[in-house]
């Protein structure tokens, strides 16, 4: 199911994410997880992938409008997942305040040993 989810954003749309030589491409391991987390939830039902599409959609467009530069692919992507799981009542808004001021006050590489070589994109 996966693979047809990542179809349907479309490999020329807006929404379509980061590919090289056809493969998904991740510049930093909270991309992935956000990715692999929309999908998990689109896949247990927490949401439709439609919506989830409209929300990126959405958040892409808006950050095209802004004048100042726009967030990353993955950051429009966040964000929409952060939207519509607090519109759906997946999470409650203060909590996902509360768990992202936790995250960025734990240092760079936390939660990444000596084994992690850094290798990101595969």
């Amino acid at each position: 199911m996966t693979a047809s989810l990542v179809e349907q954003l479309g490999a020329e749309s807006a929404t379509a994410p980061p590919r090289s030589n056809g493969e998904l491409v991740f510049s930093a391991p909270w991309e992935s997880r956000a990715f692999g987390l929309a999908i998990s939830m689109v896949e247990s039902g927490q949401f439709d992938w439609d919506e989830f599409r409209v929300h990126l959609s959405a958040r892409i467009a808006l950050g095209e409008q802004e004048a100042a530069a726009h967030g990353s692919y993955y950051e429009c992507w966040l964000d929409a997942l952060e939207t519509l799981s607090v519109e759906r009542g997946v999470i409650d808004a203060q909590d996902v305040g509360d768990r992202a001021r936790v995250l960025a006050e734990r240092a760079p590489g936390h939660d990444h040993g000596d084994h992690d070589h850094g290798d990101h994109d595969h």
